[in-house]
């Protein structure tokens, strides 16, 4: 079980980086600079989303967002648009071993994130991938599969179940699926809250889960942080009104690249939930689908403090216009 949530900051790194004997004291200071001026690194098992809703497409652009540097490894692509996946394509486990051995072996990274693996098989590779790096912490995320064949889900929830989750250190996800997927027969009368989606959990030795979506009175959720034992921390927002895409892988990214940068969980939890808020807040719908959270939102020129209207995005294209050539083939 993993519990460490602060960065490995200089692990892998050799005391002395001129090659033998003790370094000049301004060759120390000078590789002190350099091991400070390069960001973090989150190392992503997911898949490739052509829409750009989810997968590594928006796990890239949170985790830059937020500072932290990524290394994308791919589990597979979805077939999908802007509003609804079709299909799955996953690469076979062979693929994905040696596209994260490779930069293993070259990059040491602060955290380890699991988006969707797609089979079994790929869970079962991750599993020995991040058991070779017992001190580096692991966010998990799972997302809503109803998309999928019964059978299909079934295998692949068990297998994360029995292969990732003992070596989560916080699990995200929304309420309904966590609550379907760990607490199946639950028979309350009212439905369990968040420390009993975390107890469940913690019995398969996820020391913190993060729970988002529980449904509040007057158009709020709210979002809660908890262990086996307490919650130890809650947000809510107002609901939006729109249909969203993306927003699951969009929080915990921003989760991960934050406990990467050595954010405390309680305060990366916060800081997470309010990138994710705004992220949905400046949401755009770049098809006839769902709303896309704009990861990016604080790179956008503000329209009323310029005082202009938005602009076209074609205008000015004929600015780019290539001169005519005399190649001929």
């Amino acid at each position: 079980m993993k519990t460490s949530l602060l960065p490995t900051g200089d692990a892998g790194v050799p005391d002395d980086l001129s090659g033998g004997g003790q370094a000049p004291e301004n060759d120390d200071e000078e590789a002190r600079e350099q091991s400070q001026a390069v960001p973090p690194s989150v190392l992503v098992f997911n898949a490739s989303d052509p829409s750009g809703a989810g997968g590594l497409a928006g796990d890239t652009l949170a985790i830059a967002s937020v500072g932290a540097h990524v290394l994308p490894v791919v589990t597979g692509t979805y077939v999908r648009d802007s509003a609804e996946i079709f299909d799955f394509f996953a690469f076979d486990e062979d693929a994905v071993a040696e596209q994260s051995r490779a930069i293993l072996e070259d990059v040491p990274v602060q955290l380890i994130k699991v988006g969707f693996a797609g089979t079994p098989e790929n869970l079962a590779q991750i599993a020995e991938t991040t058991s070779d790096y017992p001190d580096v912490p692991v966010v998990a995320y799972m997302p809503n599969l109803s998309w999928w064949e019964e059978n299909q889900i079934e295998g692949y929830l068990d297998a994360f179940r029995e292969l990732i989750l003992p070596q989560t250190t916080v699990l995200v996800g929304n309420h309904s699926t966590l609550w379907r997927w760990l607490l199946p027969d639950w028979n309350g009368e009212r439905p369990p809250s968040a420390r009993d989606v975390a107890m469940a959990a913690g019995e398969l030795g996820v020391p913190y889960t993060l729970v988002t979506g529980l449904m509040l009175p007057e158009q709020y959720i709210d979002n809660v942080l908890a262990s086996p034992q307490a919650v130890l921390a809650s947000e809510k927002y107002e609901r939006l009104e729109a249909v969203f895409a993306g927003a699951g892988d969009t929080l915990s990214a921003a989760l991960a690249a934050l406990l990467a940068c050595g954010t405390d969980l309680v305060s990366a939890t916060s800081e997470a939930l309010s990138y994710m808020d705004r992220c949905l807040d400046a949401g755009f719908r770049p098809g006839m689908g769902h709303v896309l959270p704009d990861r990016l939102f604080w790179a956008q020129a503000d329209a009323e403090e310029n005082g202009d209207a938005p602009q076209d995005p074609a205008e000015g294209l004929s600015d780019f216009a290539l001169p005519p050539h005399e190649t001929r083939h």
